[in-house]
């Protein structure tokens, strides 16, 4: 497993990296002087271990209502599926899950192996599978539990969402007393810290004696991928994990020891010391590797999950895994490696190969690049991907919010060890799955996913089975989605005093399974499909497809020839014309729709390209510009950094619907004063300048952006004060993110105001240009009604 590198950060940091294992374990890399923190709890773990008791499962139909057959649901040009949180803190319509215990009671079909529900009907001594129909016996002791009395009925025979525990497993460690910096104050109970750090040698740090002592292992220059020498030989892995309630001032003295490595501590000969003179060794690939084999002799005895968090001052450049960069090339967007037209492809599977080994030792890799040095996150980003982990980017130390986002990120509930299977009725199947997750190599359809908390979304595609269809004298289409997890439960009373370590809350893991049944209705009516349209998960939908990782072979039908899905491609034009072309293929199946129920009109000016007959499918347009003006969709030569194209693939594809509109198409709110809200407004244009009110708030999820008007009175505070309305709704947003935001305050009398203008969408041209008056969207629109008319011929 990989770690932390000694390079000297822009600003004095030097990389860090955090590795942490359920009894977690916390491994970092080298650092001039210890990370920022924030305002941590002590108790926040605590708080979050109760959360996770409320947890449930939202899911969202692109299709609220299913289509009857395939020729309709073909003709709607609405990609069909549905977006699953299996750890949310509510379902989509903010109930809860009945819960219960003997979840490994619950019966399972001899024929498909989907769970009972109270969707399948029930018989005395057997009862019939909700999904596949097939007809299953009941056990003695199952029948007298069904034939219980309505107050006592199990949690299955209550609700379709249940939350039900699995029998449980060790004890978890005490609570940790306190916690050194912001993210070990996060760290939930119970947790074992590592600390490792890296260069052209990995030091092992024992804080378990008296004085905290280092052990290294130097990486051969030439390395064939393997250490001289064993981790475990060098230091016991019982011996490097130490529990940080009774370890943490030694702890503190060991972080206080790290220092930057010299670029001169690299072993090389004098003819390769000019060359390595201005660069520090990060022996990344083969720091990482080692780090997994080190964890695997202990999994699921030492520790039920291991989560590193690794941090990035610039790409690996020793060793095996390193990633090559021309020293003659300024690695800017512009005059990146590759073709204008193309993403930057990954340049080494190594990576691959070792996110495979990570998730069957049941590591989670959490990546944070603190750089705008070209890092290659291409080859990195399969490391986080596959294991259930996450990828930050931060462009500078200056506007880095990273001390934030890891307390958000551990103190917030998070189950482990998970596997997801979403099973449904025999009429319809998955076609794709999405998300950051590990599939199963034996059997399809089901995701291990090593580190699941409540933001993390997956998606599934569906289509009909050869010659299926459903009908009015068929059983209703269902869905049951299954997901078996670890968590962290308290246990006991939380005491005060912290100090007394023998009334101190004890927490253990339990192994718990959730599982969702859901029924729903069908239409043989297009209109039906169409008003049950949910446009958020359409976009996630399409945009999964166009950044999933993992290319295929497949041939693109375009316009008005329908499309099963389209095959992802790292060629950026060929995405964005993709992007396009379904619009206009939806829109022209939505056109030809209308015309079946209405007369007359044949011209280009009937072509509806505004949805005015459907206001649920008004949105899809401006989403569709929105996302092509991304700039995951922009070419390397309008400025986009290569590696942070590659932070947006993976943020796109983690989030939830909501989140995923929100961060390509913004919000903008103005405000007649701090303390007084006026209206959100529906257009992304300079048309809003023409309000009466001065004040503007921009929320682009991952960017919070305060607009003054030059014109506004000299008698209103600005930046707004702290007690105001608006700065509550900046504090509440940056609470409800999985990351922060970054905040800026613009006054637009003496400020550059071009980031407030680059949101403004409507303005631009798609290809991101900015256009004379405000009519960019609209020529957008005009655009496609053109392409209609003309392939309508």
């Amino acid at each position: 497993m990989p770690h932390g590198t000694h390079r000297k950060l822009l600003l004095h940091a030097a990389l860090h990296g955090f590795l942490f294992l359920p009894p977690l374990l916390l491994l970092r890399s080298l650092s001039r002087s210890r990370p920022t923190t924030t305002d941590p709890h002590p108790k926040a773990a605590a708080r979050g271990a109760a959360a996770a008791a409320a947890a449930a499962m939202a899911v969202r139909a692109s299709l609220a209502c299913f289509p009857s057959d395939a020729a309709l649901q073909e003709s709607s040009g609405i990609p069909w599926g549905v977006a699953v949180t299996p750890f949310s803190a509510a379902d989509e319509r903010g109930a809860a899950p009945a819960t219960g215990a003997e979840g490994h009671l619950l019966p399972r079909c001899d024929s498909c192996y989907a769970y009972f529900s109270t969707l399948c009907p029930l018989h005395r001594w057997s009862w019939s599978c909700a999904i596949c129909s097939a007809d299953n016996d009941l056990t003695p002791d199952a029948s007298a539990r069904y034939a219980r009395d309505g107050g006592q009925d199990p949690p299955e025979m209550r609700s379709a969402f249940v939350d039900l525990l699995l029998p449980a497993s060790e004890e978890f460690l005490e609570l940790v007393k306190s916690a050194l910096l912001a993210a070990l104050e996060a760290i939930p109970p119970g947790s074992l810290f590592g600390l490792l750090t890296f260069s052209s040698k990995i030091g092992l740090y024992d804080v378990q004696g008296p004085i905290p002592i280092v052990k290294n292992a130097f990486i051969p220059p030439d390395s064939d991928g393997t250490l001289l020498v064993d981790l475990e030989d060098v230091m016991p892995l019982r011996s490097f994990l130490a529990p940080v309630d009774g370890c943490k001032d030694r702890i503190a003295e060991a972080l206080e020891t790290i220092k930057p490595t010299s670029s001169w501590e690299i072993t090389a000969t004098a003819s390769e010391v000019q060359d390595h003179a201005l660069h520090h060794a990060r022996g990344f690939g083969l720091a990482m590797d080692a780090v997994v084999n080190y964890l695997c002799t202990e999994y699921g005895s030492l520790f039920e999950l291991a989560r590193i968090f690794t941090f990035l001052s610039g790409p690996p450049n020793y060793g095996p895994g390193q990633i090559e960069t021309r020293s003659d090339v300024d690695h800017n967007a512009a005059k990146m490696l590759g073709s204008d037209h193309t993403f930057i492809s990954e340049q080494t599977n190594f990576y691959t190969n070792l996110a495979a080994s990570a998730v069957q030792a049941g590591v989670c890799v959490d990546l944070f690049a603190i750089t705008n040095e070209y890092t290659d996150l291409s080859s990195l980003k399969v490391l986080s991907v596959e294991s259930g982990g996450s990828l930050y980017m931060y462009s500078s130390t200056d506007e880095s919010t990273l001390p934030q986002d890891i307390y958000k990120m551990l103190s917030r509930p998070y189950a482990f060890g998970c596997v997801l299977r979403l099973r449904t009725s025999s009429e319809f199947k998955i076609a794709d799955s999405y998300g950051h997750f590990f599939p199963d190599p034996q059997y399809m359809h089901v995701q291990h996913i090593n580190c699941c908390d409540s933001f993390a979304t997956y998606v599934y595609d569906f289509e009909f089975q050869k010659d299926s269809q459903f009908s009015r004298k068929s059983s209703p289409p269902i869905l049951q989605i299954a997901f078996k997890y670890t968590t962290i439960v308290q246990q006991g009373d939380t005491s005060d005093d912290v100090s007394n370590s023998v009334s101190r809350s004890k927490f253990t893991l339990q192994r718990r399974l959730r599982v969702r049944t859901i029924q729903y209705n069908i239409t043989a009516n297009i209109w039906d499909l169409y008003d049950f349209v949910d446009p958020d998960v359409v976009l996630t939908i399409l945009v999964h497809q166009s950044v999933a990782w993992h290319m295929a072979d497949a041939l693109a039908v375009w316009y008005f020839l329908f499309w099963r899905s389209f095959i992802q491609s790292h060629d950026v034009l060929e995405a964005r014309i993709w992007f396009r072309d379904w619009l206009v293929n939806f829109i022209a199946q939505y056109n030809k729709a209308y015309k079946v129920v209405r007369s007359g009109g044949t011209g280009m000016s009937d072509i509806d390209v505004d949805f005015i007959h459907c206001s649920q499918l008004q949105p899809l347009s401006r989403l569709v510009f929105a996302f092509l003006l991304s700039p995951l969709l922009q070419l390397h030569g309008q400025g986009i950094h290569p590696d942070y194209r590659t932070y947006l693939q993976c943020l796109f594809s983690a989030l939830e619907a909501s989140s995923l509109r929100q961060a390509i198409c913004p919000t903008l709110i103005s405000y007649s004063s701090p303390d007084v809200e006026a209206e959100v407004h529906q257009s992304l244009s300079r048309s809003v300048f023409n309000s009466e009110s001065p004040i503007f708030l921009l929320d682009a999820y991952t960017d919070l952006l305060v607009y003054y008007s030059p014109t506004v009175s000299s008698t209103i505070p600005f930046p707004p004060p702290r007690d105001c309305l608006l700065r509550s709704k900046i504090d509440r947003l940056k609470q409800e993110r999985n990351i922060t935001p970054k905040i800026v305050f613009i006054h637009g009398a003496h400020d550059d105001t071009t980031a407030f203008e680059r949101y403004l969408i409507e303005d631009q041209s798609v290809d991101g240009s900015l256009v004379a008056s405000a009519t960019g969207f609209r020529s957008f629109l005009e655009g496609i009604r053109s392409r209609i008319a003309e392939y309508s011929r």
